[in-house]
């Protein structure tokens, strides 16, 4: 069985999937983090969402503000979202989907796919746009771990949980062999851990949580130390890309056998 057959999305119900399967294992459903995901079930972020617009931010401690591009994730697939779908090898999973554009364009291709975000609000939204989905963290067990064709973290998500290399190491239990890591990088050469909440701009805050900002350069030096090679780095539309697979460990040496 190749790995893209191995993976199974299951029947969609309630914005998740349910009764998947993964080369005869059984995959049962698991309760969602609450404390994983409290921070996406703010006010402002459920509101923005169902309304498929803004004003969104993260905001920081100090005041700074990064818009969020609401409007953009809640469209169809733009030119620079093509050229990811573009280089995506089935099956793939979307880590922090969102309203899921990308899973929802996939499916529509029939490539088998699998979005995963901590709002339930976001996942029902994937569900409605033809896009299957669980409301899951990326550190919690998923289905298919080991067999994923590609992952994606698109939208700033190389900064779930704040700490880059954690979650490089994470995906890369997820990929299967020869897998693909598909990052979209920040515009600014940065490198920072911060604590952020969701604010609509006009009064409406959500509860603090871990973020991280990571530009191209911070990005090649975290992947390299998590095991992962740069294979491709690409620009679309002012938005910059990377492609990595894992480094395959080195033969052992004569005292390590």
């Amino acid at each position: 069985m190749s790995t893209a057959e191995s993976v199974h999305d299951g029947s969609v119900h309630d914005g998740s999937v349910h009764d998947g399967s993964v080369r005869g294992e059984s995959v049962r459903e698991r309760a969602p983090s609450r404390r994983a995901g409290a921070p996406w079930h703010a006010d402002p972020y459920v509101r923005a969402l169902r309304a498929g617009r803004g004003p969104l931010f993260l905001r920081r401690a100090d005041g700074w503000m990064l818009p969020l591009d609401v409007e953009r994730w809640c469209a169809a697939p733009d030119a620079a979202d093509r050229t990811v779908l573009r280089r995506c090898q089935s099956p793939t999973l979307d880590i922090g989907c969102g309203p899921g554009r990308l899973v929802a364009a996939l499916a529509l291709l029939g490539r088998p796919c699998l979005g995963i975000d901590v709002s339930q609000a976001a996942v029902a939204r994937t569900v409605r746009a033809g896009g299957p989905a669980l409301c899951r963290s990326v550190f919690a067990p998923l289905p298919g771990e080991g067999r994923w064709g590609t992952a994606l973290l698109i939208d700033g998500n190389i900064g779930i949980g704040g700490d880059p290399r954690a979650l490089l190491a994470r995906v890369a239990q997820l990929i299967a062999p020869g897998g693909l890591l598909l990052v979209e990088a920040a515009a600014a050469d940065v490198d920072e851990r911060v604590r952020v909440r969701v604010d609509d701009g006009r009064g409406g805050v959500g509860t603090a949580f871990p973020w991280a900002r990571v530009g191209i350069r911070a990005l090649l030096h975290h992947a390299r130390a998590a095991g992962w090679a740069p294979v491709e780095q690409w620009t679309a539309q002012d938005r910059g890309f990377m492609a990595l697979r894992r480094t395959p460990p080195g033969p052992r040496s004569a005292t390590e056998r």
